[in-house]
């Protein structure tokens, strides 16, 4: 096990569970390896904690929960950058952004592809799509 100081406080994390971006993600390339937070609330949204930048850390969700038409289908050259085979699985994960005004916002145009047999990650731009960085979480 390792530890690292976050904004979380102390946090272990075993080696072998290390989510790894190949490309990092945008804005972020140079970081790479990031952790799953520990969920203490119940609900759709969890962090993923960077290990090389202690002050580094998203919120992602599961678009499907509010957008249940939600599809990426990735391309061949990202299911290899994945490390994925045939048959596995492949998530594609939104970035939460949380505004001054306390607007809440997914970015669906620039999704996160999670490949959980390579524990591996990668943020992809969606070319062509309706889809916008700043989608306002649907009102009740």
């Amino acid at each position: 096990m390792k530890k690292i100081q976050t904004r979380f406080g102390e946090v272990e994390y075993s080696p072998e569970q290390v989510l790894h971006f190949p490309q990092g993600l945008i804005g972020f390339e140079d970081l790479r390896d990031f952790i799953v937070m520990p969920n203490e609330k119940q609900g759709p949204l969890f962090w993923i904690q960077s290990v090389e930048d202690p002050e580094v850390a998203f919120v992602l969700t599961d678009p499907t929960n509010f957008f249940l038409d939600y599809r990426v289908v990735p391309e061949k050259a990202e299911l290899q950058k994945l490390a994925m085979a045939e048959g596995d699985d492949c998530f594609a994960l939104s970035v939460v952004t949380v505004h001054p005004d306390r607007q809440i916002t997914l970015n669906l145009a620039a999704p996160v592809l999670f490949a959980p047999a390579s524990n591996r990650a990668m943020q992809v731009i969606l070319e062509k799509t309706h889809y916008q960085t700043r989608t306002p979480l649907p009102t009740a």
